[in-house]
């Protein structure tokens, strides 16, 4: 697959990256809001954002270092996303919450497949080409070490305790999967599988690997434990790609040429069921409750939604040129600042006017100015004083009329700010200063 989606086109010259991630506990009572969103990588151009609460593409990302964006890769500590981009052998990193690009990362030839390590400390990149693992130091955002698996090295995959690394090697004939020590970046074993392995994925106990044979039209089921092949079960003609449901009971494989999305038993290791899709399917990701999956058409330019209780599609999404790679993940706001002014009291016949209170909203991550956003200003001690909502520079402004009941004691110690956090952005506290005309 690699091979025939290098030769497509970019558009205008210039192709985008595309990522998401799953939201890391917060370790708290109470959990910030969270988007569930999915990235899809176009090969003809852009990364098109869908909201899966709407299922409508909300923008694209753009960035003219990115070149013919092949994958995406998933983070896991709930602020980068991955994507690695074929024809200029680089991986890219972006902050999702505010869908920024972070930097671009030298890699192998014919960067291909993408996973990040479960404490996000480790990025591993397949390099087709070039038969090698790169491995990317996610705080550095730099290539520290390149591991040789072998020839064509496609569909990657992780355990669930970031052991073990598994590398599928889309050649023709008999296929194997490498397995990578992850302490130390060696191969220690090649699993024979079926012809032409393409995609991997592990159950999330990581107890099997799901391994996808395109030119045996088959899907091998693999102990981790012992390496061995334990049932193969058919799926339709040339798949493509995987993905595995949240209780681990369930692998969803594209059928590229079938034009179908396979269900199969991984427990039984029987097929389930075979569902129509769009015209040559590629790659499927299921939203983190698995409810639903999401599959690129490559050739109709589409996703398809699939509902995995009744096995049927409920809508198709048009997106850009050829999509490829997907990735359905929760999404945290952006944290934001916010930084408060100086307000003048005026005293009045029946109390105080405090004039000019004021607070400006911006994204930590960017600095850029938050617009239309309601801020809200007290006393220290949580007298309400009045609300605005940030305009295009992020600045909420206002005026409040205090009653003598306050107390000019309590006004001169100043006020607070304070952004109350949405899906989008996060929530924020400031305290501005009071002083008398």
């Amino acid at each position: 697959m690699l091979r025939q989606i290098r030769k497509t086109p970019a558009v205008c010259g210039a192709v985008a990256l595309g990522a998401a991630l799953l939201l890391a506990p917060t370790g708290t009572a109470v959990a910030d809001p969270v988007r569930v969103l999915g990235y899809v990588a176009n090969n003809g151009g852009g990364v098109s954002v869908l909201d899966t609460a709407t299922n409508a593409v909300t923008s694209t990302l753009i960035d003219s270092n990115g070149d013919s964006p092949y994958g995406v890769g998933v983070a896991f500590d709930g602020t980068r996303g991955y994507v690695t981009n074929v024809r200029d052998d680089t991986l890219t990193i972006i902050d999702t919450p505010t869908n920024t690009v972070d930097a671009s990362v030298p890699v192998g030839d014919g960067p291909a497949g993408v996973v990040v390590s479960p404490s996000g400390g480790h990025v591993y990149v397949s390099n087709y080409l070039a038969g090698t693992v790169s491995v990317v130091d996610a705080a550095t955002t730099t290539t520290t070490e390149t591991i040789p698996v072998g020839a064509n090295a496609d569909g990657i995959a992780i355990t669930p305790n970031g052991k073990r690394l598994y590398v599928a090697h889309d050649v023709a004939g008999p296929g194997t999967v490498s397995v990578v020590d992850t302490t130390t970046n060696a191969k220690i074993a090649d699993i024979p599988t079926g012809n032409t392995p393409t995609a991997v994925a592990v159950t999330p106990d990581g107890a099997k690997l799901v391994v996808v044979n395109k030119l045996s039209n088959n899907v091998s089921v693999v102990d981790t434990t012992s390496n061995a092949v334990i049932g193969t079960v058919p799926v339709s003609f040339i798949p493509h790609g995987v993905a595995i449901s949240p209780d681990g009971t369930r692998a969803y494989v594209t059928n590229s040429e079938g034009h179908s999305l396979s269900v199969v038993d991984i427990t039984t290791l029987t097929p389930v069921a075979r569902i129509p899709v769009g015209s040559r399917p590629i790659s499927v990701s299921l939203t983190p409750d698995g409810a639903k999956a999401y599959v690129t058409n490559f050739n109709s330019g589409t996703v398809s939604i699939v509902d995995t209780t009744t096995l049927s599609v409920v809508t198709s999404i048009p997106v850009g040129v050829s999509p490829v790679g997907i990735a359905i993940h929760a999404v945290p706001p952006a944290p934001t600042e916010l930084t408060a002014g100086h307000a003048q009291l005026q005293l009045r016949l029946l109390g105080f006017t405090a004039r000019g209170l004021d607070a400006t909203l911006t994204e930590s991550h960017t600095g850029k100015p938050v617009a239309g956003k309601q801020i809200t200003f007290r006393t220290t001690k949580g007298h309400p004083l009045c609300t605005a909502t940030t305009n295009a520079y992020g600045k909420a402004q206002c005026d409040a009329n205090v009653p003598l009941l306050v107390g000019l004691a309590t006004l001169l110690q100043g006020y607070t700010a304070s952004h109350p956090g949405d899906l989008t952005h996060g929530r924020s506290v400031a305290h501005g200063s009071i002083g008398l005309l």
